[in-house]
């Protein structure tokens, strides 16, 4: 079977499944036959190769977005569910991308039956370096598996608007940190 059939039967993304190839972290054996042909040696008969334990995250920036944390749960459950995998943990959380100090995150890696981390997007996990989480992961014989690899526009701008509220709060104090980092994307915007 070539890689992006084994990929998609599996539930992750074939994209994903290149890369675990080229880093050598593929949990089925797969060879190269081709410039652009990758079988997987598995048997048809088998069932697949159990993933271990799952472990869902889930997060957004703002309470005003809690609808859409319930609605990223929902999804990364249903994939489980469709694929056949064990969940062990789930953990959702509000909180910034770019602060390390998220109590869940932390309590879902921290987890030794934690076998695989799924996460809808990349930086749901963290604003910026996942590559070193996703590094750290495969150390320990771990994985993370981003269901959706597209980034999205919004989160974006959101992140944007964290950092200019964590500069704005450095420089003007707290309390008047977010409204001072709206006008400031208002001001990019008009000029």
């Amino acid at each position: 079977m070539n890689l992006t059939e084994w990929a998609r039967a599996q539930g992750i993304s074939p994209h994903t499944a290149y890369r675990w190839f080229r880093e050598g972290t593929l949990p089925v054996p797969a060879q190269r036959v081709g410039p652009r042909m990758i079988l997987v040696n598995v048997d048809v008969n088998s069932a697949p190769a159990a993933v271990g334990g799952l472990g869902l995250y889930a997060r957004v920036c703002s309470r005003d977005q809690k609808s859409d944390l319930e609605r990223q749960v929902a999804r990364l459950s249903g994939w489980a569910a469709k694929a056949g995998h064990r969940v062990v943990r789930v953990e959702s959380e509000i909180g910034s991308g770019m602060n390390g100090a998220r109590s869940k995150a932390r309590r879902l890696l921290a987890d030794p039956n934690v076998t695989t981390v799924v996460v809808e997007h990349k930086d749901r996990l963290g604003g910026v370096n996942v590559e070193l989480v996703e590094a750290a992961l495969a150390a320990h014989g771990r994985r993370l598996v981003v269901l959706d690899d597209g980034g999205v526009a919004d989160d974006l701008v959101g992140d944007m608007v964290e950092v200019l509220t964590s500069f704005c709060a450095r420089r003007y104090g707290r309390r008047s940190a977010r409204s001072r980092a709206e006008k400031a994307l208002e001001a990019a915007e008009r000029g």
